[in-house]
């Protein structure tokens, strides 16, 4: 692993070993966020996959319907039943926070509150199957709203579960290895300076002392 073009001193030394630390506890913290956003993400691929199921299920159920009311009623009759809708539906949009995640959540409104304005004709004319088939719909509405929002969040739970992969990977991998090599370089060089210095000294010291062996016997010399 290459290590970092620094300067071998101490100051350096103290300042890599603060960003490996740091480092190293940004590297813990996000990958507990990639284990738990893991969790949370299976648990509501579950959920949707069971959704979807009933969604599926209730649609070709409603679709099942028409097809009835459609043998019963022409092709006129039906269209001119749902000429005049009395019902209206909006979605309102808010967020939740999952692991530093924002989720969609839906909610639905309606232009009013009574039921029976999902029915946008009279029942003397139309048959029973368009009833059941036009109420199923209805009220498969919500369900199929909540997958909206199930598989939106599966969307973004996958993106930032690979966004916190990579981070996680580059601080293993990459930075960590890279803070560490060079923290290794650099006390393997102050190391080496100070075996150096050691040695200088001890040559001085040696010398100094050679020196005054030296000054003694010339003195002892011009005494005798």
């Amino acid at each position: 692993m290459a290590r970092l073009n620094v300067n071998p001193t101490r100051m350096e030394l103290t300042r890599l070993k603060k960003r490996l630390a740091t480092a190293t506890r940004g590297h813990k913290l996000l990958k507990d966020k990639r284990d738990e956003l893991m969790k949370q993400f299976l648990d509501i691929v579950r959920t949707s996959e069971e959704l979807r199921q009933k969604v599926e299920q209730a649609l070709m159920e409603s679709y099942a319907g028409f097809q009835a009311a459609g043998a019963v009623m022409s092709p006129e009759m039906l269209e001119q039943t749902f000429l005049y809708p009395k019902q209206s539906v909006g979605i309102q949009m808010d967020f939740r926070n999952i692991m530093s995640v924002n989720v969609p959540l839906y909610e639905i409104t309606t232009k009013t509150d009574d039921k029976a304005d999902i029915y946008p004709y009279g029942f003397a004319n139309t048959s029973g199957e368009l009833d059941d088939a036009v109420y199923a719909l209805f009220d498969v509405l919500t369900d199929m709203l909540r997958l909206a929002e199930i598989e939106k969040t599966v969307k973004l739970l996958a993106q930032e579960i690979e966004k916190t992969r990579r981070r996680v990977n580059a601080l293993e991998y990459v930075m960590i290895p890279q803070l560490q090599e060079t923290i290794r370089y650099i006390t393997m060089k102050l190391d080496e300076n100070e075996r150096g210095n050691l040695t200088r000294l001890m040559k001085v010291k040696d010398m100094m002392v050679e020196q005054n062996i030296e000054s003694k016997w010339a003195a002892e010399q011009r005494v005798g």
